[in-house]
């Protein structure tokens, strides 16, 4: 079961010089790691990681670059499997199942340190001061990261979901403390559509551990993250416009396409669900003349 919550914080996290995740006024003074998550967008993997790593040099003492290096090989690995596409995500063996095959043990080895790094590192500043909004914001991020390369990539669904509750509740604890953190709408609903989305004796079983989900709620709540967020706002857009298909709601799918076509030209995985989506759209209106 896909679930992206990365979460970040669009109001202003910057603690001990670490990268801010309020709203960026629309200039070229981007930060690495701003250029680093456009660079994720564009699937240009291993530049994004050498913003990454850039950033790090610099802010030794912020976590959020090594938990970034993480979602890059996540997301490269995502990538490499035709995850976020709708060729995936329509088919509810494939969104509920994970992939099929293995994925790259390098890229996981990779993937596997940086998250604990990350992790680490988040915990320990968190330890020092548990209203450190800039180490919450890069735990989260790293708690999603770990619950789609479980659930998605090693199919192990149990421990997925586990990560996925605790992702959730990391990004209501960051909206308690930064109310205008948009991106933290992404990790929450993710959660509700994914497991609103379950087939019925699944959701049955979550209902029994108290789980429940709401597919048109997260719906509106990933709509936040897509119009508001900030790292994240292109991964909520990408999200939402799947989400969007499954539902039949291909004007709020085409519109997201299109802007991500716009913001990021050098994708084409974006064009290309936009020509499926067109493709679908006019067999569904053929079908119907018929």
């Amino acid at each position: 079961m896909l679930n992206p919550g990365w979460i970040a914080g669009s109001a202003s996290m910057a603690q001990s010089g670490a990268a801010t995740v309020s709203s960026v006024a629309q200039s070229n003074t981007k930060t690495p790691i701003e250029r680093g998550y456009d660079l994720l967008y564009d699937a240009k993997f291993e530049e994004a990681r050498a913003q990454f790593a850039a950033w790090h040099a610099t802010h030794p003492d912020d976590p959020l670059s090594d938990v970034s290096i993480a979602i890059s090989y996540l997301f490269e690995e995502l990538y490499h499997h035709n995850v976020l596409t709708s060729e995936f995500f329509l088919d509810n063996r494939r969104l509920f199942g994970g992939i099929e095959g293995k994925p790259d043990e390098t890229r996981t080895r990779s993937f596997n340190k940086a998250y604990e790094r990350g992790r680490e590192h988040s915990l320990q500043r968190l330890k020092a001061n548990p209203n450190d909004a800039n180490a919450l914001f890069a735990l989260a991020l790293a708690t999603g990261s770990r619950a789609n390369y479980s659930v998605m990539l090693e199919k192990q669904q149990a421990k997925g979901l586990r990560y996925m509750k605790e992702h959730e509740n990391q990004a209501k604890r960051l909206l308690e403390l930064q109310p205008d953190a948009a991106d933290a709408w992404l990790a929450i609903g993710s959660t509700n559509y994914l497991i609103g989305a379950l087939p019925g004796y699944m959701r049955f079983v979550l209902w029994f551990g108290r789980i429940t989900g709401n597919k048109e709620l997260g719906l509106q709540q990933l709509q936040i993250a897509a119009g508001k967020g900030h790292y994240l706002r292109p991964f909520a857009k990408i999200f939402l416009a799947l989400a969007a298909m499954r539902e039949k709601k291909e004007d709020l799918a085409r519109k997201q396409l299109s802007d991500l076509i716009a913001e990021f030209p050098g994708n084409p995985m974006f064009a290309e669900e936009l020509a499926r989506l067109n493709e679908r759209t006019a067999s569904s209106r053929r079908a119907g003349g018929n």
